[in-house]
Protein backbone atom coordinates (compact mmCIF):
# COMPACT_ATOMS: atom_id res chain seq x y z
CA UNK A 1 0.00 0.00 0.00
CA UNK A 2 1.24 3.34 -0.72
CA UNK A 3 0.48 6.46 1.51
CA UNK A 4 0.86 10.19 1.03
CA UNK A 5 -0.06 12.80 3.54
CA UNK A 6 -1.90 16.07 2.32
CA UNK A 7 -0.64 18.80 4.54
CA UNK A 8 -1.99 22.64 4.54
CA UNK A 9 -3.64 25.30 6.64
CA UNK A 10 -7.00 25.25 6.82
CA UNK A 11 -8.28 26.74 3.80
CA UNK A 12 -5.61 25.49 1.26
CA UNK A 13 -7.81 23.15 -0.37
CA UNK A 14 -6.51 20.13 1.28
CA UNK A 15 -10.31 18.47 1.04
CA UNK A 16 -10.95 19.75 -2.38
CA UNK A 17 -7.53 17.79 -3.84
CA UNK A 18 -8.22 14.72 -2.17
CA UNK A 19 -11.44 14.60 -3.03
CA UNK A 20 -10.82 15.34 -6.56
CA UNK A 21 -7.60 12.61 -6.34
CA UNK A 22 -9.97 9.94 -5.21
CA UNK A 23 -12.21 9.60 -8.36
CA UNK A 24 -8.58 10.44 -10.98
CA UNK A 25 -6.70 7.42 -8.74
CA UNK A 26 -9.98 5.02 -9.35
CA UNK A 27 -9.80 5.74 -13.31
CA UNK A 28 -6.52 4.37 -12.92
CA UNK A 29 -7.46 1.05 -11.61
CA UNK A 30 -6.30 1.52 -7.90
CA UNK A 31 -8.13 1.31 -4.50
CA UNK A 32 -8.36 4.19 -2.33
CA UNK A 33 -8.73 4.61 0.99
CA UNK A 34 -8.69 8.41 3.80
CA UNK A 35 -7.88 8.97 6.84
CA UNK A 36 -8.40 12.24 7.87
CA UNK A 37 -7.60 14.18 11.04
CA UNK A 38 -10.70 16.05 12.86
CA UNK A 39 -9.84 18.64 15.17
CA UNK A 40 -13.32 18.40 17.23
CA UNK A 41 -15.90 15.99 18.08
CA UNK A 42 -18.21 14.69 15.36
CA UNK A 43 -20.01 11.26 15.41
CA UNK A 44 -21.68 9.00 12.41
CA UNK A 45 -24.60 7.43 13.98
CA UNK A 46 -27.89 8.88 14.92
CA UNK A 47 -29.55 9.48 18.07
CA UNK A 48 -31.73 6.67 18.89
CA UNK A 49 -30.21 4.04 16.19
CA UNK A 50 -28.54 0.63 17.78
CA UNK A 51 -25.53 1.72 16.97
CA UNK A 52 -25.44 5.05 19.57
CA UNK A 53 -27.31 3.22 22.19
CA UNK A 54 -24.91 0.45 22.44
CA UNK A 55 -22.02 3.20 22.50
CA UNK A 56 -24.16 5.33 24.82
CA UNK A 57 -24.36 2.10 27.14
CA UNK A 58 -20.86 1.72 27.62
CA UNK A 59 -19.41 -0.14 24.60
CA UNK A 60 -15.56 0.47 23.70
CA UNK A 61 -16.15 -0.01 20.13
CA UNK A 62 -19.40 -1.06 18.13
CA UNK A 63 -19.00 -2.48 14.87
CA UNK A 64 -21.62 -2.24 12.10
CA UNK A 65 -21.54 -3.86 9.13
CA UNK A 66 -23.91 -5.01 5.90
CA UNK A 67 -23.61 -6.42 2.44
CA UNK A 68 -22.21 -2.74 1.46
CA UNK A 69 -20.70 -1.19 4.40
CA UNK A 70 -18.50 -1.85 7.73
CA UNK A 71 -18.15 1.16 10.74
CA UNK A 72 -15.94 0.76 13.37
CA UNK A 73 -16.89 3.04 15.68
CA UNK A 74 -14.55 3.57 19.27
CA UNK A 75 -15.01 5.45 22.04
CA UNK A 76 -11.76 6.71 24.02
CA UNK A 77 -12.13 6.54 27.27
CA UNK A 78 -10.07 9.58 27.78
CA UNK A 79 -9.08 12.64 25.23
CA UNK A 80 -5.72 10.97 23.15
CA UNK A 81 -4.74 11.87 20.03
CA UNK A 82 -4.27 8.83 17.82
CA UNK A 83 -0.82 8.46 15.66
CA UNK A 84 -1.81 8.36 11.98
CA UNK A 85 0.22 4.72 11.98
CA UNK A 86 -1.96 3.36 14.47
CA UNK A 87 -4.81 4.47 12.02
CA UNK A 88 -3.22 3.26 8.69
CA UNK A 89 -2.85 -0.51 10.46
CA UNK A 90 -7.02 -0.37 11.01
CA UNK A 91 -7.09 0.07 7.55
CA UNK A 92 -7.53 -2.95 5.33
CA UNK A 93 -4.30 -3.74 3.19
CA UNK A 94 -5.61 -4.47 -0.28
CA UNK A 95 -5.42 -1.02 -0.80
CA UNK A 96 -3.44 0.92 -3.21
CA UNK A 97 -3.48 4.29 -1.35
CA UNK A 98 -4.19 5.77 1.47
CA UNK A 99 -4.74 9.60 1.13
CA UNK A 100 -3.91 11.07 4.45
CA UNK A 101 -5.43 14.30 4.95
CA UNK A 102 -4.21 16.40 7.96
CA UNK A 103 -1.02 15.01 10.70
CA UNK A 104 0.99 17.57 9.07
CA UNK A 105 3.35 17.12 11.94
CA UNK A 106 3.40 13.08 11.10
CA UNK A 107 6.90 11.35 9.53
CA UNK A 108 4.46 10.47 6.83
CA UNK A 109 5.88 11.72 3.33
CA UNK A 110 3.37 14.33 2.26
CA UNK A 111 2.15 16.93 -0.66
CA UNK A 112 2.01 20.29 0.84
CA UNK A 113 -1.05 22.29 -0.02
CA UNK A 114 -0.46 25.58 -0.31
CA UNK A 115 -2.94 29.34 -1.73
CA UNK A 116 -1.12 32.69 -1.58
CA UNK A 117 -4.27 34.49 -1.04
CA UNK A 118 -4.57 32.90 2.52
CA UNK A 119 -1.17 34.34 3.42
CA UNK A 120 0.07 31.55 5.44
CA UNK A 121 3.56 30.61 5.80
CA UNK A 122 5.31 27.16 3.64
CA UNK A 123 5.93 24.23 5.72
CA UNK A 124 8.20 23.02 2.90
CA UNK A 125 11.05 25.12 4.31
CA UNK A 126 11.18 23.38 7.34
CA UNK A 127 9.56 19.92 6.61
CA UNK A 128 11.84 17.38 5.19
CA UNK A 129 9.27 14.77 4.97
CA UNK A 130 7.21 17.37 2.20
CA UNK A 131 8.29 15.81 -1.04
CA UNK A 132 6.13 18.36 -3.53
CA UNK A 133 4.08 21.35 -3.25
CA UNK A 134 0.30 21.51 -4.85
CA UNK A 135 -0.30 25.06 -5.51
CA UNK A 136 -2.42 27.54 -7.51
CA UNK A 137 0.25 30.52 -6.96
CA UNK A 138 3.76 28.91 -8.14
CA UNK A 139 5.01 32.26 -8.79
CA UNK A 140 3.82 33.42 -5.81
CA UNK A 141 6.23 30.38 -3.19
CA UNK A 142 7.84 32.43 -0.82
CA UNK A 143 11.42 30.61 -1.11
CA UNK A 144 12.59 28.64 -4.39
CA UNK A 145 12.42 24.97 -4.05
CA UNK A 146 14.09 21.79 -5.69
CA UNK A 147 10.49 19.95 -5.32
CA UNK A 148 8.31 19.60 -7.96
CA UNK A 149 5.69 22.02 -7.71
CA UNK A 150 2.38 20.74 -8.83
CA UNK A 151 -1.33 22.53 -10.06
CA UNK A 152 -3.67 22.59 -7.38
CA UNK A 153 -6.75 22.68 -10.06
CA UNK A 154 -5.19 19.51 -11.92
CA UNK A 155 -5.56 16.63 -10.07
CA UNK A 156 -5.14 14.58 -13.21
CA UNK A 157 -1.68 16.15 -13.14
CA UNK A 158 -1.46 14.70 -9.32
CA UNK A 159 -2.93 11.37 -9.75
CA UNK A 160 -0.07 11.14 -12.91
CA UNK A 161 2.60 12.10 -10.63
CA UNK A 162 1.77 9.86 -8.00
CA UNK A 163 1.46 6.99 -10.11
CA UNK A 164 5.03 7.71 -11.58
CA UNK A 165 6.63 8.15 -8.01
CA UNK A 166 4.43 5.77 -6.38
CA UNK A 167 7.52 3.57 -5.08
CA UNK A 168 8.65 6.53 -2.78
CA UNK A 169 5.03 6.36 -0.96
CA UNK A 170 5.09 2.60 -0.57
CA UNK A 171 4.19 2.30 3.11
CA UNK A 172 6.29 0.26 5.24
CA UNK A 173 4.80 0.19 9.50
CA UNK A 174 6.91 1.05 12.20
CA UNK A 175 6.69 -1.01 15.09
CA UNK A 176 3.88 0.37 17.32
CA UNK A 177 4.34 0.93 20.94
CA UNK A 178 0.63 1.17 22.60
Amino acid sequence: MNVVGFAGYSGSGKTTLVERLIPALKARGQRVSVVKHAHHTFDIDQPGKDTRRHREAGAFEVVVASSKRLALIREYEQDIQPRVHHLLAELYDGVDWVLVEGFKQSDLLKIEVWRASTQHPVRYVDDAFVVAIATDSPDQLPQATLRPVLDLNNPEMVADWLMRESHRFEYRAPVLIP
